[in-house]
């Protein structure tokens, strides 16, 4: 909150990375109010599910929602990073606050666009042997249908590609600090 706090109320700390972190920081926030809720029926309680079916795919979307945005972020914001060491002049000209805002608010609908299948992959089940329990959970729906198997893909595919591009992103800025002249005192 502090980090949100800071840069609305200190405009002169809207560069571009701030910016960043503080979309981050809306990311962490949720993904921490979520918490409680987390930890209560996941760890503690998780049967029976009293919450109903819609705070059910609610919690679990705004879990994934948050994930894949931060996975997002840390992804643009080393390529703004690259940019910055690696072409100074390109940055300069194509990384303003107008498109950085832009693209964060992109960021957000892919994010949110990639996390809609939960609401079709999790929902509250009743659990065999009749004793009326249900538990939130991926559906029968989503193992039998193929769209669980999907998902699977695609968490992985936020996971892999990044980590291929932060991978390369960060050999070259490495490399270019390595290459750079060292100056003599």
């Amino acid at each position: 909150m502090l980090t949100i706090l800071v840069v609305w109320i200190r405009p002169h700390l809207r560069s571009t990375t701030y910016l960043y972190l503080s979309s981050m920081a809306v990311s962490d926030l949720l993904m921490l109010l979520l918490m409680p809720l987390d930890l209560y029926y996941k760890l503690w309680r998780f049967r029976p599910w009293d919450l109903g079916d819609a705070v059910c795919k609610l919690s679990v979307f705004i879990s994934e929602s948050c994930t894949y945005s931060s996975i997002l972020h840390i992804t643009a914001l080393s390529l703004e990073r690259y940019l910055a060491v690696c072409r100074p002049l390109i940055a300069k000209t194509l990384v303003t606050r107008t498109r950085v805002r832009t693209l964060i608010g992109c960021l957000w609908v892919v994010a949110v666009i990639s996390a809609g299948p939960v609401f079709a992959i999790v929902g509250v089940e009743e659990l065999g042997g009749g004793e009326g329990e249900s538990e939130c959970r991926c559906t029968d729906y989503a193992v039998s249908s193929g769209l669980l198997g999907a998902m699977m893909w695609l968490s992985n595919l936020y996971f892999l590609v990044p980590l291929g591009i932060l991978g390369v992103v960060y050999g070259l800025i490495g490399r270019k600090l390595w290459l750079r002249p060292q100056r003599r005192n």
